[in-house]
C-alpha cells in the first residue's frame, strides 16, 4: 500500500484522550501521523488488524503506546484512541465502533473503560447479625424510558445496558465523558428534567442526517457532519496543544457547523449562554462568508464587537482561524470606532473630543446645579436623553411628545416632557461649548451619514432598473471610489450590548439581501442599557433565530450556580420578545463553587492572596479576580504584590502586561474565560450598588432594570470560570447570593 494518497483523520474525543498523555508521547503522536501518511505498512509502525474485528487496527506510536484505527478504505484511516499498548489487548472484546442510525456518524466505545471508570462496584455493606442486611436496590436514572426510546433519541446501542444500570449523577457525567457527544447531551437533557419529545426536537433533531444510514458503510460515515474528525497536519497540531481555541478551530459541533454554513434569507441571530460557542459560531462564519465571495473588493466583511479589547481578540482569532489571507478580507473594528471613522470621514472638521457615560453624568449634574434645578435626576436625563431622544433620533419637542418610552418605567407628564426637552436642548449647548461629544452622539450622527448614504444608493438602483440595468449611472463617494455600500456581510458578536443609532448604522453599511447580517449574542450578559427591539430599526430576524443550548466551558456546578443569581428575571430576545436559558445545560463536571465570609475587605484580599498560593502550579494569567470597583481592583492588587504574587489591572484594553493574576471590575471579563475565577467584594451595597436599592421605592422600573444588570454582570463574571469558581464577600452578602449560601454555607468565616 503506497502512503502517498493515504487519508488519517483524528476522531473527535480521541483528541480529548490524547491530551491527557505525557507530552513526549503526543509529540511523538505527531510523528506518527506523518509516519503513517507516508508508509502505513512501514515495518516500524507494525500496522496490524485486531483479532475479532474486521475494521480495527493498531499501529505502534512509540515502545510504549499504540494508536487504534479504523480502516475506512485501503487509502482511510481514523485514529479512534491510542492507548498504552497492555490495554490494548486485554479486552479485545470490548472495543465497540458502529454507525449511528440516527446521525449517521461513527461512533466508537470502549465498554471496558466504560464499566472500570462509571460502574465499578462499590464497596460491599457490612451488617451485624442482629441487623440482617436487606439493602435497597436505588432506582435506575434512566427506568423510565425503553431501550427503542433511547436509540430513538440518538444513544449509542452499544451503551443502552450502561444507561440502564445508571443510578447516580456521578455515574451519569462518568458515562458523558467517555461516552459519544449525542449520546452524552441526550442523557443529561433527560436528566434535567427535559420531555422526551423537546429532547428529540432540540437535541437530536438538529444532527440527525436526513438521508437513509447504511449502518456497514464507514465511507458515507465519515462523510457526514456528525463524524467530527480532523485530517490536515496544522488542525491535528491544533488538537494535540490542548488550547480551547485550537481545538474550537478543529472541531466545530454539527448544530453549530449548520449555522455556521446555512445560506439565511436575511439577518440571522445566534443566541445562548456563556461558552456555547457563539463568537467561535461567528468567527467560522466570518470564514463561511469569505470563502463564498469571489476576488475583488480588499474588505467585504465586517466583524464587529461593542468594544476595543473584544474587538482585539477577535482580530487574533480569526488570524489563527484563517491567516493572513482571511485577515486581508475582513474588516475588524469595534462599533464605536467604526462609528466615530464614519463621522470623521464625512465631517473631517469634526475633532471634538468624546466623553464617557460617567463623564457625561458629571455634566448634567454641573448644569442642574447651574440652574438650580434639584427635582430632577442627572442619571435619568441622561438616560432619557441617550435611550429616548438620541435613540430614536427625536429632533423636536414635538416629536419628543409622541416618542415611545417603552422600559423607561414611570409615565412622564406633557409638563414635564417638555421641562426634559428644554433641559436636554441646554445640555446639548453645554457639549457644544464645551468642544466635547458623547459616544451615543458619535453612534446617532454616524447612523443618520449612512442611512443618507444608503438612500443615494438605492436612488441610483431604481435609476438603473428604469435605465434597463446600465451600469454607467453612478456616484463619487468623495474619496475617489464609486458610491456603493460599504460591506457585503456583517458579523457582529456580543450584539446584545450595541446602541439603536449603532444597529442604525450597521443595517445601513450592507444591502438588505440574503446573509446581510449574523449576530451574536446572549441578552442575559447584557451588561449595558441597550436594550433595543431590533424589528424596529429595520433588522427583521424572526424565523431567523437559532439558540445554542450546550456549554464548552463552564462546569454543571458552576453553571447551576450562576443560573440561581439570575433568579426570576425575565429577559429580551432583541425583538420584542423573551428569551430563557431553559434548557442551557454543560456536559462537564467539576467542584462545587466555594463561598468564603470574612470580616472586612483587608480579611478578604489577605485569604485571596493564601488561596491562590495554595493553588501552586497553576498558571497565573489562568486566574481571575473580578471585584465591583476599579479601586478594589487596585487595592487587591496591592494586597497580592505584598505576597509576591504579581497581578495584572484589565483596563479598556485588556491586561497590562504578559503574565500574572487578572484583575479588574466585572464590566472587564465579557468575553474572557479562566481555570479559576475568583469574585470578590460580593458584598450588599456593592453588588449591587446601595444607589439601586434606594430606588426600589422612588424609581421601581429603573431599580428593576437596574437590579437585572447588577445580577447579569454578577452571572458574566461567574461563567468565565472553566475549573474552580471562589466567592468571596464581608459584611452582609449580596442578596443575589442568597440561594447559593443556603445550598452551601461559607466555607470561612
Amino acid at each position: 500500500m503506497t502512503g502517498q494518497n493515504v487519508t488519517l483523520r483524528l476522531l473527535d474525543k480521541a483528541d480529548r484522550e490524547i491530551l491527557r498523555l505525557p507530552r513526549p508521547v503526543k509529540g511523538a503522536i505527531y510523528d506518527f501521523q506523518h509516519k503513517f501518511k507516508t508508509n502505513p505498512d512501514s515495518a516500524g509502525l507494525r500496522l496490524k488488524q485486531l483479532q475479532g474485528h474486521d475494521k480495527l487496527y493498531s499501529a505502534r506510536v512509540n515502545d510504549e503506546y499504540r494508536a487504534l484505527l479504523l480502516r475506512l478504505a485501503d487509502d482511510d484511516w481514523l485514529i479512534v484512541s491510542v492507548k498504552h499498548r497492555k490495554d490494548v489487548y486485554a479486552h479485545l472484546d470490548r472495543l465497540t465502533y458502529s454507525v449511528n442510525r440516527v446521525t449517521g456518524g461513527i461512533e466508537y466505545v470502549d465498554l471496558q473503560v466504560v464499566q472500570e471508570e462509571v460502574l465499578s462496584p462499590a464497596a460491599p455493606r457490612t451488617t451485624t447479625p442482629t441487623e440482617p442486611a436487606e439493602p435497597v436496590a436505588p432506582e435506575p436514572l434512566f427506568a423510565k424510558w425503553s431501550e427503542q426510546e433511547l436509540t430513538d433519541l440518538g444513544v449509542a446501542p452499544s451503551l443502552i445496558p450502561v444507561v440502564a444500570a445508571l443510578t447516580t449523577v456521578d455515574q451519569l457525567l462518568g458515562l458523558v465523558e467517555y461516552a459519544p457527544q449525542l449520546t452524552g447531551e441526550v442523557l443529561l437533557a433527560l436528566y434535567d428534567g427535559k420531555a422526551y419529545d423537546d429532547v428529540l426536537e432540540q437535541v437530536t433533531a438538529p444532527v440527525a442526517t436526513p438521508e437513509p444510514v447504511d449502518p456497514e458503510d464507514f465511507r458515507a460515515a465519515i462523510e457526514r457532519p456528525a463524524t467530527i474528525v480532523t485530517t490536515t497536519d496544522d488542525a491535528l497540531r491544533e488538537a494535540l496543544e490542548g488550547e480551547d481555541f485550537g481545538r474550537w478551530k478543529v472541531f466545530l459541533h454539527p448544530t453549530q457547523a449548520k449555522l455556521v454554513s446555512r445560506d439565511y434569507s436575511g439577518p440571522a441571530r445566534v443566541g445562548g449562554g456563556p461558552g456555547t460557542g457563539k463568537t467561535i459560531v461567528a468567527l467560522h462564519r466570518v470564514k463561511h462568508l469569505v470563502a463564498q465571495l469571489p476576488a475583488g473588493r480588499t474588505k467585504p466583511v465586517l466583524l464587529t464587537t461593542y468594544n476595543k479589547n473584544l474587538a482585539a481578540d477577535l482580530r487574533s482569532r480569526l488570524l489563527a482561524l484563517g491567516g493572513e489571507a482571511l485577515l486581508s478580507r475582513v474588516e475588524i473594528s469595534h462599533v464605536d470606532q467604526l462609528a466615530l471613522r464614519t463621522v470623521r470621514e464625512a465631517e473631517p472638521g469634526n475633532r471634538k473630543r468624546i466623553i464617557d457615560e460617567a463623564q457625561a453624568v458629571g455634566e448634567w449634574r454641573s448644569l442642574l446645579d447651574e440652574l438650580g434645578e434639584d427635582g430632577w435626576d442627572a442619571e435619568f436625563l441622561n438616560d432619557e436623553w441617550t435611550q429616548v431622544i438620541l435613540g430614536q433620533a427625536v429632533t423636536s419637542r414635538t416629536d419628543y411628545f409622541r416618542a415611545r418610552r417603552a422600559g423607561r418605567g414611570g409615565t412622564v407628564t406633557r409638563t414635564e416632557r417638555a421641562e426634559i426637552w428644554q433641559l436636554a436642548e441646554r445640555f446639548v449647548q453645554r457639549l457644544d461649548r464645551l468642544g466635547v461629544q458623547t459616544w451615543d452622539q458619535v453612534a446617532e450622527r454616524a447612523a443618520q451619514l449612512e442611512a443618507e448614504r444608503a438612500r443615494r444608493i438605492q436612488a441610483i438602483d431604481r435609476q438603473r432598473e428604469e435605465a434597463g440595468g446600465l451600469d454607467n449611472i453612478h456616484v463619487a463617494d468623495g474619496s475617489g471610489g464609486w458610491l456603493r455600500y460599504r460591506y457585503r456581510h456583517i458579523v457582529v458578536d456580543e450584539a446584545q450590548d450595541l446602541r439603536p443609532a449603532h444597529w442604525k448604522m450597521l443595517r445601513a453599511m450592507t444591502a438588505p439581501d440574503r446573509n446581510d447580517l449574523f449576530l451574536v449574542g446572549d441578552t442575559h450578559q447584557r451588561i449595558y442599557k441597550n436594550q433595543v427591539t431590533l424589528g424596529s430599526l429595520g433588522i427583521n430576524i424572526r424565523g431567523r433565530s437559532s439558540k445554542l443550548s450546550l456549554s464548552y466551558r463552564t462546569t454543571r456546578q458552576i453553571l447551576r450556580s450562576a443560573l440561581n443569581v439570575l433568579g426570576d428575571e425575565t429577559y429580551d430576545d432583541l425583538d420584542g420578545s423573551t428569551e430563557t436559558l431553559a434548557g442551557y445545560r454543560s456536559v462537564l463536571s467539576g467542584a462545587l463553587p466555594d463561598l468564603h465570609r470574612l470580616n472586612d475587605w483587608e480579611d478578604e484580599r489577605e485569604a485571596i492572596a493564601a488561596l491562590i498560593e495554595s493553588w501552586g502550579q497553576v498558571p497565573h494569567e489562568q486566574i481571575a479576580i473580578a471585584v465591583p470597583t476599579n479601586q478594589m481592583a487596585s487595592e487587591a492588587a496591592s494586597t497580592l504584590a505584598r505576597h509576591g504574587i504579581r497581578a495584572l489591572e484589565i483596563g479598556p484594553d485588556g491586561p497590562r502586561g504578559d503574565s500574572g493574576v487578572h484583575i479588574g471590575t466585572m464590566f472587564r471579563f465579557k468575553g474572557l474565560e479562566y481555570q479559576r475565577v475568583i469574585i470578590a467584594g460580593v458584598t450588599d451595597g456593592l453588588v449591587p450598588r446601595a444607589s439601586v436599592q434606594q430606588r426600589r421605592t422612588t424609581d421601581p422600573a429603573r431599580y428593576r432594570t437596574e437590579m437585572q444588570r447588577a445580577r447579569s454582570l454578577l452571572f458574566v463574571a461567574a461563567t468565565r470560570a472553566r475549573d474552580s469558581l471562589d466567592v468571596f464577600w464581608h459584611g452582609e452578602p449580596s442578596p443575589f447570593l442568597k440561594e447559593l449560601i443556603q445550598a452551601r454555607p461559607p466555607a470561612a468565616a
